[in-house]
């Protein structure tokens, strides 16, 4: 794979800028928020200048729906859609109901066969099973601000296998991502759909779900031609609403496999990586393509914001 860099003429044309709605599929953390949480101004303007234009732009997180409120109220998004759970739920928002969301879709699965052959392979791990709508039940003390909602500790592994579940979150304190990634590739866990993180955390969930799922079912409701969706994401879990997308956008800080799977690379989430690929969206049709087809050829003076991925 090589890139080709943000002042390439056909960059815009990859990008989709003119005029007409988009669904604007946006991942959360590490690409929306910096990891400790920190929303910039910039990128705050970029997602509310996006969807003044008229684009549909939905939030699809890993995150729980309580995660993930605060953050669209921060970002002022109060309607449309917002794909939670790695896409296991599915809401619709509006500020006139009560908690300002409902829920239009949720995908259960049995966690016991999963737990069982995780917890043989890495025996001190700790899971965690969403609850719905509350938190999550955990076999033990994750520690502060890695869980949203009300954290309940059962007294048993049996317990938190015992019941469907939206998602469950296996961990380790002690491994690495890619110890994650090998583990499950030795382990082949059919029947279900995992992620791993950056770090030593997989999210599982149900056969078939992604955020892609999520976003395809979104997308069928807005009557949106496939051909302009876009989504930015920067993790394993992005993996498949990148290559879902018309065009799909990894960040700059995203891994390796990430970054081939997707059609452009902005900057990273520290630069503001998100903002740079919105700013052109909201940009009126034309002046986009106008502005950067006169941008002097990329060099050490000027580094790409964003790179377009395509085959050597």
């Amino acid at each position: 794979m090589r890139a080709r860099h943000f002042g390439d003429s056909d960059w815009p044309t990859r990008l989709a800028t003119g005029a007409g709605p988009r669904l604007v599929a946006l991942d959360i953390d590490g690409t929306t928020v910096h990891h400790d949480g920190t929303l910039t101004t910039r990128t705050r303007e970029a997602v509310a200048a996006t969807a003044a234009a008229g684009h549909h732009v939905v939030i699809a997180t890993g995150r729980s729906v309580l995660g993930a409120l605060p953050v669209l109220a921060d970002l002022g998004l109060q309607r449309g859609y917002a794909v939670c759970s790695n896409g296991a739920v599915t809401i619709a928002l509006d500020p006139r109901i009560p908690d300002g969301y409902r829920v239009l879709r949720t995908e259960t699965f049995d966690p016991g066969p999963v737990l069982h052959r995780l917890r043989a392979a890495w025996p001190g791990a700790q899971i965690a099973v969403e609850v719905l709508g509350r938190g999550f039940d955990v076999c033990s003390d994750f520690g502060p601000g890695e869980l949203e909602g009300e954290i309940r500790i059962v007294d048993s592994w049996e317990e938190l296998a015992s019941r469907p579940a939206t998602r469950v979150t296996f961990r380790s304190p002690t491994g690495t991502a890619q110890d994650f990634v090998e583990m499950a590739q030795r382990l082949g866990l059919h029947g279900v759909n995992y992620a791993v993180g950056f770090t030593a955390w997989m999210d599982i969930a149900a056969e078939g779900v992604s955020k892609a799922s999520a976003l395809e079912r979104v997308r069928s409701r807005l009557g949106i031609a496939k051909r302009r969706t876009l989504a930015v994401g920067d993790q394993r879990n992005d993996l498949e609403m990148l290559s879902w997308a018309a065009c799909g956008v990894a960040m700059g800080n995203a891994p390796d496999e990430v970054k081939a799977v997707s059609d452009l690379v902005t900057g990273h989430v520290q630069q503001d990586g998100l903002a740079t690929v919105l700013e052109l969206l909201a940009e009126p049709a034309g002046t986009a393509s106008a502005r950067l087809s006169g941008l002097p050829p990329v060099g050490a003076a000027a580094q790409a914001d964003v790179s377009y991925v395509t085959s050597a």
